[in-house]
């Protein structure tokens, strides 16, 4: 359905992947892992035709189609979530291969809508939410209305980035076992590896600016990488010791004429082993470690939150809501999409005012916030080391040196702290927004 041969990508000087082939077929489920940064979604864009490769060539088999979930969506409309549904919005986040909306009204009403109703009925919308603007719903229930249209559809592949971001449990469920009847191929990026061993039959793997194909789920994909590195292993100390053997023969006897020829011979040998030589594995599992600052000692209410009431328009998220926390607690916050989890989480930290009641926080409290979309509290105009650097008007102990060792520490290396907050991949965003918290 698709090939891709020899494609090479690079930003600058960075070097993303070279000399990358991959054949899918229209059964292939393929997870798609590696490091923040590797090149994940760069991959998606060139298949997508939203980047030009450097080198390569991408060719799709006539007749196949795609479609495209991406991380995050675009402001929604006045256009409904049925609308969305059933793809009769022009320009929509989803990108398709080739075609336009009209292409896809072939079937007639009564199959395709009731279709499209069961879907948004498994992704937790209600009947009466059908005919309701996007505009009106979080952008977790807009970017479920976009994956609804993509299952209506059926494209011959699927390519999802980060699918299950925006479901809650129950939605996860049902979108998990929607998946495993689908009819196409489908390429997924994710960290759930739940997600992927319900779903994969193989695994690619970018690292090394190289993409590796592995069989089997994810958690096959895991053994046979550490069943390869220890072979890798053993196969580099066994020829590392020839080549000392043969090493050691050579400057013992290389300087006597009688043993010349035998010592040329074996430089030979040597200079051939290292054409061949099998490299030793690198241990790519890098880990970052921290640790929370220590803080002043706060007085026994943390954050105290009284009669709050909180609505968009005419949607009512808090009508009296009361909410207290003590210091020393670790509260985990769940509910369904659009429940209010996040404006919640906007009104602790101060980033939204509330409409009604009160939100006081206790003595010596100041509030973090690690946002859902980091866009929300990253500058894209800044360079990383800039960023890293507007805390100062939080913090005056903020100093270039402690900056950079701070994004040292979160894998953010020499000359990455020079580069545009704009380019960065989601994984690095999310590094920088925990460097700016600490």
């Amino acid at each position: 359905m698709l090939t891709i041969a020899d494609i090479s990508k690079s930003y600058g000087p960075r070097t993303l992947f070279e000399d990358v082939s991959l054949f899918i077929q229209r059964t292939d489920r393929l997870g798609l892992v590696g490091p923040n940064g590797a090149g994940k979604s760069t991959l998606f864009n060139l298949i997508l035709g939203e980047e030009s490769a450097d080198a390569g060539t991408i060719t799709w088999e006539r007749g196949a189609d795609f479609g495209f979930l991406p991380q995050q969506s675009e402001p929604a409309g006045d256009e409904t979530i049925l609308q969305i549904a059933l793809w009769q919005v022009k320009g929509l986040i989803g990108r398709e291969h080739g075609e336009n909306p009209d292409d896809h009204h072939h079937e007639t009403d009564y199959t395709l809508e009731p279709r499209a109703k069961r879907i948004l009925a498994g992704l937790g919308f209600r009947e009466i939410d059908h005919n309701r603007p996007a505009r009106t719903f979080s952008g977790g229930w807009v970017m479920r209305a976009h994956l609804a249209r993509l299952l209506v559809r059926e494209p011959a592949l699927l390519l999802l980035d980060e699918p299950t971001n925006h479901l809650d449990l129950s939605a996860l469920l049902w979108f998990q076992e929607y998946l495993t009847r689908y009819p196409g191929g489908m390429v997924l990026i994710s960290h759930d590896r739940a997600f992927l061993n319900a779903l994969c039959t193989g695994v690619l793997e970018l690292r090394n600016k190289t993409l590796y194909r592995w069989t089997g789920d994810y958690d096959d994909f895991v053994r046979q990488k550490e069943e390869h590195k220890v072979q890798q292993l053993a196969s580099f100390k066994t020829q590392q010791r020839e080549i000392a053997h043969l090493q050691r023969f050579v400057d013992r006897f290389g300087a006597k004429a009688s043993m010349a020829s035998r010592a040329k011979s074996k430089e030979k040998q040597i200079e051939r082993l290292q054409d061949v030589a099998v490299e030793e594995p690198e241990d790519d599992l890098i880990r970052i470690k921290f640790r929370f600052p220590k803080t002043p000692r706060s007085g026994l209410k943390v954050v105290d939150l009284s009669d709050v009431t909180q609505a968009y328009g005419d949607h009512v998220v808090y009508r009296g809501m009361n909410f207290q926390a003590e210091r020393g607690e670790r509260l985990v916050l769940v509910g369904p999409n659009g429940a209010g989890k996040s404006t919640l989480l906007k009104i602790l930290a101060g980033v939204i005012p509330i409409q009604g009641g009160t939100c006081e926080l206790g003595s010596n409290v100041k509030a973090g916030y690690f946002s859902q979309n980091r866009s929300d509290t990253l500058n894209m105009k800044h360079t990383v080391l800039e960023e890293a650097m507007s805390m100062r008007d939080e913090n005056p102990e903020v100093t270039m040196q402690l900056a950079r060792t701070l994004l040292g520490g979160f894998l953010f290396r020499k000359d990455d702290v020079f580069k545009p907050v704009s380019v960065l991949s989601g994984g690095e965003r999310s590094r920088l927004a925990l460097v700016k918290l600490l």
